[in-house]
């Protein structure tokens, strides 16, 4: 319960609740005494106070992004890019807030502080982190938070689903550029990232031993959403695995750095800047759809689980569209 106190001049009041250390203030007059000790019995009650009001002064928001790095990044498939949005978190005068302190305000701040230099994707990832990182810290550490000032805020809206797709002017001068290209994989490696929809990384990661050229199949074990698949292979990418060496474990022995490097010299080449590699996912996935494939035989080539982002991937051209309405009324 309450106590106030007459201390020269001023009134100081205390509450003490059992489970809860003693806090106190002081004040000039005897009613706003009183009242400050009413909000913190209600809040007491609501369980809106943290555990301990010592522990709020001295843990920052930083000491559990670097404990969250410590302990829980490493075990993330992409922990090399959280580990660069934790820098950028922790490089923010927002980490350096006292838990007692920390509220949507201050994680509004942030967010407006960073559209104000990158785009509102990669600003919804660094809170996505944040956000994850004190849920945790308040379920499983312990820490003195009595809710999560993440959930409170507005996050960036997410950015239109880009509708990139290859024109056929855009693949013969894709063609032309590898022509007089040195890196020997990237023709196949473009070709098969049309022909299959895998990413760049299950390429690279792509065994000799899980290619059956018998049952016309290529197994990812260990894929972006962690779940494993098995890639349907079409004629076109059975001729070219057919053509490459086997003389690594790996079909394409090579680096993501040096993938990465190629692609960007070879889409200056080919006059084509804004064309991302990804772009190739996009093409297979559209391709796939107007071949006649339904959505789970899509789905099951792409790794994707959820039907809304598939369709994100989906760009079917209207003539496409119209040439089937055509033979459909033959």
């Amino acid at each position: 319960m309450a106590t106030i106190r007459k201390r020269g001049s001023s009134w100081q009041a205390q509450v003490r609740r059992d489970g809860f250390p003693a806090i106190s203030k002081s004040f000039s007059t005897k009613a706003d005494a009183l009242s400050w000790a009413r909000d913190k019995e209600r809040a007491i009650e609501r369980a809106e106070l943290p555990v301990s009001h010592r522990q709020a002064s001295s843990l920052t928001v930083g000491d559990l992004l670097k404990r969250y790095e410590e302990t829980v990044t490493p075990a993330k498939r992409g922990a090399r890019f959280e580990k660069s949005r934790i820098k950028t978190l922790l490089a923010h005068s927002l980490t350096k807030a006292p838990l007692a302190k920390l509220s949507p305000t201050l994680v509004a701040r942030y967010r407006d502080d960073r559209l104000s230099a990158v785009s509102g994707d990669s600003v919804r990832r660094e809170l996505t982190i944040l956000r994850h990182c004190l849920t945790l810290a308040m379920r499983e550490w312990d820490a003195p938070l009595s809710a999560n000032p993440v959930l409170s805020i507005t996050l960036p809206e997410p950015s239109k689903a880009r509708d990139r797709r290859l024109e056929q002017d855009d693949g013969q001068k894709l063609s032309a550029a590898i022509g007089s290209a040195h890196a020997w994989y990237l023709r196949p490696l473009v070709e098969l990232a049309v022909e299959t929809g895998m990413r760049r990384g299950e390429l690279l990661s792509l065994q000799w031993s899980n290619v059956s050229l018998e049952r016309r199949t290529a197994h990812l074990p260990i894929t972006k959403n962690g779940y494993a698949r098995t890639v349907a292979l079409t004629p076109r990418a059975l001729a070219v695995l057919k053509g490459l060496p086997r003389t690594n474990p790996r079909v394409f022995p090579v680096s993501g750095n040096a993938v990465r490097l190629a692609w960007e010299r070879l889409r200056i080449r080919a006059g084509l800047p804004e064309l991302r590699f990804h772009d190739l996912r996009h093409e297979a996935v559209s391709r796939f759809f107007e071949a006649g494939l339904s959505v789970p035989e899509v789905a099951l080539m792409s790794g994707h689980r959820d039907t809304r982002m598939l369709m994100r991937y989906n760009h079917l051209r209207p003539e496409a569209v119209a040439e089937k309405l055509a033979r459909a009324s033959t």
